[in-house]
């Protein structure tokens, strides 16, 4: 492993780099297995970087130009995101937890720097001298939307404001990586008999073993806890195991979570903004709190009807089997599901789980990649953190054009969730290609056909990262793109798990066998069945991300978290549940969980012209990656999406695909 002391002993020799790429020159692939003095030092290179790059930004006495200034600024703000994502990686997969808080301490620290930056009036004073107006649209529309974000965080507050805020933003931070932490590291369990586990498949079984007592003991672990609670024939067990799992870092983060509903509340009122909703939708495409609700009513009444069918079927096939219930308990949903789909549409999940294994889906997606945009995805010989990590690179035309590492199982400690983490930024420049790294908790066999559709949604973020992040400058790429369209190209991939071409290319059992087509139309035909009801269950989860930064604070958040998703939900809600205390989104999304609506409203209006010009078009394929992926966040995301739909984004198609979830008359 390449060490510290080096990369560090080379920065005298640099002087502000043109991109921010050039610091994984220096430093070489991300640390394997630092030491937390390593993670430190690591962090104490970053600092200086910025401190060089932000020194040479406002020690120049020539008048302001792009090249001196907006792209010198660009270097600077390219290399916190990205010293501040690589902080957050090792705070994600790192092994040891002095590993894991080394690295959200340097997150925090780097975030703090961020902060400073955007609350600096000398940097802003240095960049409102820049005369633009001879210079491209791409480089207008990028210096207005750097001044914007200048002004909204606070730049033009008097001094003692502008500490406040610093001192906000620091807090924020801090709170931040305690409120992840607190997720990952409350691991509870529960024992259970043998016998309990009748229903659920019998490698999962067979993978855990029997304790002393005769009991085996369960985490809240999702590669624990989801088979039982779609398998396992005892409603009690189910039961307690959703308790157990609904309290998941409670009470812990309830006090986490106060303090950051008061400080994003108090920095919303510093900056001029009602509440924290409408200071964080300011640079979004729904840029109000009314066009978030408005999001909210519409989606609400497509659904629910949906979703009321979607629960008669359900309830039919439950009274069928529990002759005495009048009602589904939540901790049923999960497991009527696959009845309903045997039952209703003679469908099996198990039937479809022995065709998808995990490296199996692993090299089917990048096969559908290849095929998709003519990329092909090979082995990156790279030091990695897990000897289960794989690392890979995209090469077109014979030229490494990105790379990426793929840490896909559960670990003690690690991220509990599914994420892309982006590294370092690209650029047109030969050999500064864009890094990035998927997490996620998948098993290491048999996989769900929802975790097939997961996996692909992940390595959407991928591709979008990649191909949308070689850009002269930073600030233009994949990471200015408007929060809310983030998901959308990810979505848009979901489709193609459905689709008898893509899967035959890599859904084989353990006796080589292709999934059979009529299998694949059972998928089809059941896909629709439950899309209402989790429209319905995010739209819950949007409405408590969306209340909690436009309401008071509740002097119960677990009370309020349950009324809200009440309003929502045609089951009952568990008396118990905490959800809130382990919902990610509350910290790392804040207001904006409608984001996942939003976005797979665009993705089925995006999906409309592959249904229409076919799925594996290469010119439909390529007109995507041009007109959406690449062009980053060097424009407004509603233009890209008008320019390869042809028009402006329609909720019709969204609509018409729920539709599809209603009983035929």
């Amino acid at each position: 492993m390449k060490t510290i002391a080096l990369a560090l002993a080379a920065t005298t020799a640099i002087t502000a780099p043109s991109h921010a790429s050039e610091v994984y020159r220096i430093l070489g692939p991300v640390m394997t297995d630092p030491s937390v003095e390593e993670i430190k030092a690591r962090c104490d290179f970053y600092a200086g970087q910025v401190d060089l790059r932000r020194d040479a930004l406002l020690g120049d006495s020539e008048v302001p130009t792009v090249e001196n200034t907006l792209k010198r600024y660009d270097a600077l703000a390219a290399l916190l995101y990205s010293g501040t994502y690589e902080a957050n990686l090792y705070q994600q997969v790192l092994l040891t937890p002095e590993q894991r808080d080394a690295g959200g301490a340097c997150s925090a620290r780097l975030t703090g720097l961020t902060s400073e930056m955007t609350l600096s009036r000398p940097i802003y004073d240095r960049l409102s001298a820049l005369d633009v107006s001879s210079a491209d649209t791409l480089i207008q529309n990028y210096y207005a939307e750097t001044m914007d974000g200048f002004r909204r965080a606070g730049v033009s507050l008097d001094d003692e404001k502008r500490a406040r805020v610093q001192e906000i933003n620091d807090a924020l931070a801090a709170l931040s990586t305690e409120f992840s932490r607190n997720i990952a590291e409350d691991v509870r369990t529960i024992e259970v008999r043998p016998e309990e586990l009748a229903g659920v498949p019998q490698d999962y079984i067979d993978a855990r073993e029997v304790g002393e007592s005769g009991m085996i003991t369960l985490t809240t672990a999702t590669t624990d806890y989801v088979p039982v609670m779609t398998y396992a024939d005892s409603d009690e067990l189910r039961k307690r195991y959703a308790q157990v799992f609904g309290q998941r870092a409670y009470p812990a983060n309830d006090e986490v979570l106060r303090q950051i509903f008061a400080l994003r509340a108090e920095l919303a009122e510093l900056t001029g903004f009602e509440n924290y909703a409408a200071l964080q939708f300011s640079d979004r495409m729904l840029n109000t709190p009314q066009k978030v609700e408005d999001l909210i009513r519409q989606t609400d009444a497509a659904a629910r009807p949906v979703a009321q069918a979607d629960y008669d079927q359900a309830l039919a096939v439950l009274q069928q089997l529990r002759p005495d219930a009048e009602r589904i308990e939540s901790y049923q949903l999960g497991w009527l599901s696959p009845k309903v789909q045997q039952a209703n549409y003679a469908y099996d999940p198990q039937e479809a789980r022995e065709y998808f294994q995990h490296d199996n889906v692993r090299d089917g997606i990048f096969e559908l990649t290849q095929n998709l945009f003519g990329v092909e995805v090979r082995a990156w010989d790279t030091p990695v953190w897990h000897e289960s990590v794989g690392a890979y690179e995209l090469v077109e035309d014979g030229e490494v054009i990105g790379r990426f590492y793929l840490d896909s199982h559960p670990r003690p400690g690690k991220y509990t969730h599914a994420n892309v983490v982006p590294l370092y930024s690209g650029s047109p420049e030969p050999g500064q290609v864009p890094v990035a790294a998927l997490v996620q908790n998948m098993p290491e066999g048999l996989m769900e056909h929802r975790q097939v559709t997961t996996f692909l949604h992940e390595f959407g973020h991928i591709l979008h990262y990649i191909f949308g992040s070689r850009h002269e400058m930073a600030g233009t790429s994949v990471i200015n793109v408007e929060w809310d369209f983030i998901e959308a190209p990810s979505q848009i991939l979901e489709n193609w798990v459905y689709d008898y071409d893509t899967l035959s290319t890599f859904a084989v059992n353990a006796e080589g066998e292709t999934i059979p087509r009529d299998l694949v139309e059972r998928m089809n035909a059941v896909r629709h069945f439950n899309q209402g009801m989790s429209e319905m269950r995010q739209l819950g989860l949007t409405a408590t991300s969306y209340n909690l930064y436009t309401q008071p604070t509740p002097d119960n958040l677990g009370e309020a978290t349950r009324e809200w998703q009440k309003a929502y939900s045609l089951v009952p809600i568990s008396p118990t549940s905490e959800m809130q205390a382990a919902f990610n989104h509350l910290d790392g999304y804040g207001a904006a969980y409608y984001t996942y609506g939003w976005s797979r409203v665009i993705a089925a209006d995006m999906f409309s012209r592959f249904v229409e010009e076919g799925l594996t078009n290469p010119e439909t394929a390529a007109d995507y990656r041009r007109l959406v992926l690449e062009p980053g966040g060097s424009r407004p995301a509603a233009e890209l999406v008008r320019d390869f739909v042809g028009r402006d984004i329609s909720f019709d198609a969204f609509q018409r695909d729920l539709e599809k979830g209603l009983p035929e008359d």
